[in-house]
């Protein structure tokens, strides 16, 4: 805890590749938290983080005596402490909504996106890049109906779905324009935000260029 002790101000320790820590980035932007970002190179990790994430794992938010070490967990508290503007809806049946959605997307695509960056094996990363594809592009229509994931208003559910659609490059899954159009607005919308283009560290302003 003496770590924790000396530091005065919110302090994330993110990965800039990762879209996890991503997530929270946008959070962190789209609340103006003024936050001690410390962008750590998983391979060569601080003592610092050790000291206050049992598992020494990325990312890690130490808010004072608070130390939280799960992205959602993360979400939800920043939220919680810096309630304008919310992220996620005031009554229990959205908010249990919204959840299931954010646990859609991980179950459906993050964890898609984390087989593909992660595995060896050449044709188990084909497969997890055709069912990226196909699943991002079934779900295009429902953008359609809304400018947001299922909402009027940008939420903690794009916090989750826009890092993973960000790094579709990287990814090496590309979406035709033509079977996708709504899919396409809709990223062009959130990649515009002040806040997300804020939340973009060195190594993700790179992932988009040509």
């Amino acid at each position: 805890m003496g770590v924790i002790a000396k530091r005065s101000s919110m302090t994330f320790f993110s990965d800039g590749e990762d879209h996890y820590s991503h997530r929270v980035r946008i959070v962190l932007a789209e609340k103006a938290v003024t936050v001690d970002i410390i962008d750590v190179d998983p391979f060569n990790k601080p003592e610092e983080l050790a000291d206050v994430n049992p598992y020494n794992e990325l990312p890690a938010l130490v808010d004072r005596d608070l130390v939280l070490y799960e992205p959602n967990v993360m979400m939800e508290y920043l939220d919680e402490r810096f309630p304008h503007p919310p992220l996620l809806p005031v009554y229990p049946v959205a908010r249990a909504e919204s959840r299931l959605f954010m646990y859609r997307i991980q179950r459906d695509w993050a964890k898609l996106a984390d087989l593909i960056l992660s595995s060896k094996d050449k044709d188990a990363i084909a497969q997890a890049q055709k069912e990226l594809r196909e699943g991002l592009i079934s779900v295009s229509p429902i953008f359609e109906e809304k400018p947001y994931f299922m909402s009027d208003d940008f939420t903690i559910v794009d916090c989750c779905l826009a890092p993973v659609l960000w790094r579709l490059p990287i990814l090496g899954v590309e979406i035709p324009k033509d079977q996708a159009r709504a899919l396409h607005k809709y990223m062009d919308l959130v990649f515009a935000r002040e806040s997300f283009q804020e939340s973009l560290s060195e190594a993700e302003q790179e992932m988009r260029l040509d």
